[in-house]
Formats: C-alpha cells, structure tokens, sequence
C-alpha cells in the first residue's frame, strides 16, 4: 500500500522581493521535470528594464552586427532542456546569517530554452586575434548600496567558454515567447553555470582585449575573491513535505506495512547526476545515518535536473504513538562530488548546498 497525503495547492511562485522581483519555485509535490513559466525563479538584481529592440555584437570584431528578433530566428536555433539555480540558493539556513536575498531552496527551476547559439553570432563577427573574453550587458540599470553610480548588469566569459556549443541567445521558454520577467526579448543561457551568467535583457556582446573587472564579476559573485565555479551538487526532496504527517496503516492481511515515496531532483553543473542517496533516521539519532540508493529517473539532459525516487515501509505498522524522522538526501555527480552534510559558509553566502533535512511524522 502506498500511502498519498493531502497537501494544500502550490502558489504560481514564492516572493521573496517584490520591487525589485525576487521569487522563488514552489517546490513540492507538484514539481515536474519541466517547470512552468509561472513557476520557475526570478533573479532581478535592478528594476525591470524596457526591452531592447536589438542586440549590438561589437568589441574586437572584424564584422560588427545588430540583430533584431526577426534576424534572430532566422539563424538556425536549437532547443536545450536547462536547469538555472541562483548562486543564492539555500542562504535562509546559513548560521551565522549574511546579508543578501534569503532563498530558501526554491532559487531553481528547470525549462527548455530556444535560441540561437551564441558560436553562431560571434563566428559571424569574426573575433579578432586581441578578443580575450566576451563581454555581456544587460539593459537593466541600477545602484548597487555598496556603490555611488548607476552601472548596467553585465557578465563576461572566457572565450573558449563562450564558443560552447550549448550557450545560446534565448528567445522562447518552453515553447513560448520569454516573459518579462525571464528577460525578454531575450537572454543569455549558460548552462552549467549560476544564473548570474545568463545574463538577461541582452543589449549588447563585446569582445574585449583585456579580463573584464566589473561590480558582479570580481565583487559579487566571488568567494574569497576567486570567480565561482559550476553550480555545485544538490538533491531536493520536494514529497513529502517538511513537516507532512503520514497517517500509518494497519498491516495487511499477509503482514505487509505501507509504505511511503520519497520524490525529489537532483542536478550539477559539471555532468550528470550519478547517485542520490537518502537516509531515513528517527530525529534523535542524526550521529548514525544509513543510506539506501534512490532509483533514478531519466536524465533528459546533462544540464538539467534528474528525478529521483526511493519507497520506504513505515516504520511500526499498526503500533501506537507518534514519532518524527528525519529524511536527507544528498547527489554524487558524474565527476564524483558528493554534495556535502554540513554548511558551506562565506561572507556573500554563496553555492550553501547542504543538504537539507525533511522532518516527517509518523501518526
């Protein structure tokens, strides 16, 4: 027997700032593979700008160029299923606190992004010999508190980084035009790397001749000074739900208990997802853990999340009492990281993929 249990319906997303817009993913037993467009996070670090009309590829280029969307998707486009995480995500449980947005673990979401590769646009300027990095400005402007100027948000990578076949300049999410809020008329998708890179809003693509030093590349978005590296590993059991109460049934006429599934994603930027493990443990006995192997579900792509899924007899059939238990979950990648159980702590509260205990009881 398989027991379900009720849970109230989902919110489109969760606000963590309104002006500008901060949310998060709901994540819970209704989180698909794909996330809805009114689902998935938002990470606006300025007022939502007007739209730009076109995008400028300039810098240390032989062939300048502006694209309008019609000149866009006339080029040939490809479509790649990916998950975004802000670098963000899991700050709300750092001890001691830090400053920033306090994500929970909802500063994710996984969609299928259209556009044209960002290889296609550069190929046909014809970077000069001097470019060293690409350099990418957003149209959204703002002063950051710890500065005394207006900038725009802007973002750089390395050259061979960006002639990746997988970066794209993205016009559609799932199947549809990009929404204001995603960055319309459309962004950059980096995958495998925090959302801070898919830079939104896209105006401009310079090549530059010398290691852009910008507010969000060597300020922010820094540990210890030193750029952050893919997006870590991290399992999320979205069923059952903190804090759910698991009615326990009566035992079968053959003896058998129920059981109950433990549903969550799992995604790395650097590779696959190899292993989730979960452990299941009364909360008073957190020094001992022993863990089973989830199955795995299909890995649609390398840059998104996988599904994980692990059925568990509860515990006591049929006996009397209440008790709690503590479920975790934690990712091994393809590289053979495994995500850790303890806090990563840093002055920015960046990449805290800890892993995240779900308290349960049974009733």
């Amino acid at each position: 027997m398989l027991f379900r249990w009720h849970t109230a319906p989902m919110p489109e997303r969760i606000v963590v700032t309104s002006e500008p817009l901060n949310a998060e993913t709901p994540l819970g037993r209704d989180t698909a593979a794909i996330t809805p467009v009114g689902r998935h996070y938002v990470r606006t670090h300025f007022p939502r700008p007007s739209p730009p009309h076109e995008i400028v590829v300039d810098g240390a280029v032989r062939n300048g160029a502006r694209y309008d969307l019609a000149a866009l998707q006339a080029l040939a486009a490809r479509t790649l299923t990916v998950t975004l995480e802000c670098a963000g995500n899991g700050r709300a449980y750092l001890e001691p606190k830090v400053p920033g947005e306090q994500w929970r673990l909802g500063a994710v979401g996984t969609a299928e992004w259209t556009g044209v590769p960002l290889r296609t646009l550069l190929e046909r300027a014809d970077l000069g010999p001097s470019a060293r990095e690409i350099l990418f400005r957003g149209a959204d402007r703002g002063t950051p508190k710890e500065l005394a100027r207006e900038i725009a948000f802007e973002r750089s990578l390395p050259i061979a980084d960006a002639l990746a076949d997988d970066v794209l300049v993205a016009y559609a999410m799932n199947g549809a035009p990009l929404a204001p809020e995603h960055g319309a008329p459309w962004r950059l998708i980096v995958p495998g790397r925090y959302g801070m890179a898919s830079v939104k809003w896209l105006e401009r693509v310079s090549a530059i001749e010398e290691p852009f030093a910008g507010f969000y590349q060597h300020t922010k978005y820094v540990i210890d000074g030193a750029p952050l590296p893919a997006i870590a590993p991290r399992a999320v059991i979205v069923e059952p739900a903190d804090g759910a109460r698991i009615p326990r049934p009566l035992p079968d006429t053959e003896g058998r208990a129920g059981t109950f599934e433990i549903r969550g994603y799992a995604w790395s930027g650097v590779g696959g997802i190899a292993r989730v493990d979960v452990s299941v443990e009364p909360a008073r006995s957190r020094s001992e853990r022993h863990w089973r192997a989830a199955t795995l579900g299909q890995q649609v792509s390398p840059d998104a999340w996988r599904e994980f899924t692990l059925k568990m007899l509860i515990i006591g059939a049929g006996s009397s009492g209440e008790f709690e238990t503590e479920i975790l979950a934690r990712a091994t990648d393809a590289t053979g990281t495994t995500q850790p159980l303890e806090q990563r702590h840093n002055a920015l509260g960046y990449m805290n993929n800890q892993a995240r205990p779900v308290r349960v009881r049974i009733v």
